[in-house]
């Protein structure tokens, strides 16, 4: 499944729609960070992972309805 089906990215239609949730979450947990806490070594080894898991919860709970 694609968000924006219908634009161009990078030279593909779309963005995978699991990516797209993933960015969304990232960029909550990083709004919500403690910017003193925050540094590359948390990004690297558990951000971007948590974001994909909240993406994959939310494809799975679309899936439902």
């Amino acid at each position: 499944m694609k968000a924006y089906p219908n634009s161009e990215v990078h030279g593909q239609l779309g963005m995978d729609l699991r990516d797209y949730f993933a960015a969304k979450a990232m960029q909550a947990i990083i709004g919500k960070s403690d910017d003193l806490s925050l540094n590359i070594d948390e990004i690297d080894n558990w951000i971007g992972d948590y974001a994909y898991v909240v993406a994959d919860a939310m494809i799975e709970k679309r899936g439902r309805k």
